[in-house]
């Protein structure tokens, strides 16, 4: 029969001292570490039933007793920054349905941290050989299978950890003669622990400065300056909640690469319309330069830095 898996979700997260807003669904045995972890946290948990008294976990922990697979989760969309379930999509029947659900709880900088059971580990694959399925009642799943369902669940980066427990002597040995490749260990990691992430790493740090609505203002000026709309009232105002702000300079251009298609000409427009603002412009085409990793399009940017620079010295 499968180990039971270890907890070990927590393995994901740094203990941190912020007011963060941390949700737990069927695994209070994770409470008290969290609370050891996180001591300025808001706990939340969710679970069916309890097998010990709810004294014994976290007494500032606020509780929901309901069957997650049923009822829908009485919270607020984007609100928490972590959601904590092993095996939660293991007895779903619509385990899309449940990845979304959660995702929509999350702020956009927020992950859920899961785990699921391969499907293609040597214990199913030797209780096949035998003729036996024991799993009737749950879905198992392979990794490229489990990372579809959360991308399409709004999941923009997912990251894994393998349980491994070894296979018998010679086992290993039959499964890839019969077939069955063995990629990374696949075939003896019993359980992956799964860290889904809201946002890709490199935008979760701005999305994490300044609020969303500062930031979507800041995109959209941004995108009007790249297509010329009402172009010198555009270019005043983004100035304006930069200075209002303290916007720095490598966050723009941060901002500017991740969501500017046409960057170049976003560049030449800005420069052309920032006259006393020289020393920010070459911090941020200095920054520019650093997200590049094409080099032509980073020489671009040293172009237009030299350029600017003989101009503004004229």
């Amino acid at each position: 029969m499968a180990e039971k898996i270890r907890p070990e979700l927590l393995s994901f997260l740094v203990p941190d001292t912020s007011p963060l807003h941390i949700l737990v669904v069927e695994g209070a045995n994770y409470l008290l570490q969290l609370r050891q972890m996180f001591p300025r946290a808001e706990l939340y948990a969710v679970a069916a039933e309890l097998d010990e008294p709810i004294t014994q976990f976290p007494a500032d922990v606020r509780w929901q007793m309901l069957d997650y697979l049923r009822i829908p989760l009485p919270y607020q969309r984007g609100y928490f920054d972590y959601i904590i379930s092993d095996l939660a999509l293991e007895q779903a029947e619509n385990p899309q349905d449940i990845a979304a659900g959660f995702a929509m709880f999350l702020k956009e900088t927020g992950a859920f941290l899961t785990s699921f059971r391969n499907i293609r580990h040597w214990s199913v694959l030797q209780n096949l050989m035998e003729g036996h399925y024991y799993n009737i009642v749950s879905r198992l799943y392979a990794r490229p299978e489990f990372e579809n369902v959360l991308y399409a669940s709004f999941y923009k980066n997912v990251r894994v950890q393998m349980q491994l427990r070894t296979a018998p002597d010679g086992l290993l040995e039959r499964l890839t003669a019969a077939g069955f490749e063995n990629h990374n260990d696949d075939i003896e990691t019993e359980f992956y622990l799964v860290c889904a992430e809201r946002s890709m790493p490199e935008l979760s740090l701005l999305k994490s400065m300044y609020t969303s609505s500062e930031r979507t203002q800041m995109v959209r000026l941004m995108h009007r300056i790249e297509y010329d709309v009402d172009l010198p009232a555009s270019i005043h105002t983004l100035w304006k909640m930069v200075d209002h702000l303290s916007v720095f300079p490598a966050f723009i251009a941060a901002l500017a690469h991740e969501t500017v298609v046409h960057r170049e000409t976003f560049y030449r427009r800005l420069l052309e319309h920032s006259l006393g603002r020289s020393s920010y412009l070459h911090e941020m085409l200095d920054a520019a330069g650093r997200e590049c990793a094409d080099l032509a399009e980073r020489e671009g940017y040293g172009i237009l830095r030299r350029k600017y620079m003989k101009e503004t010295a004229t």
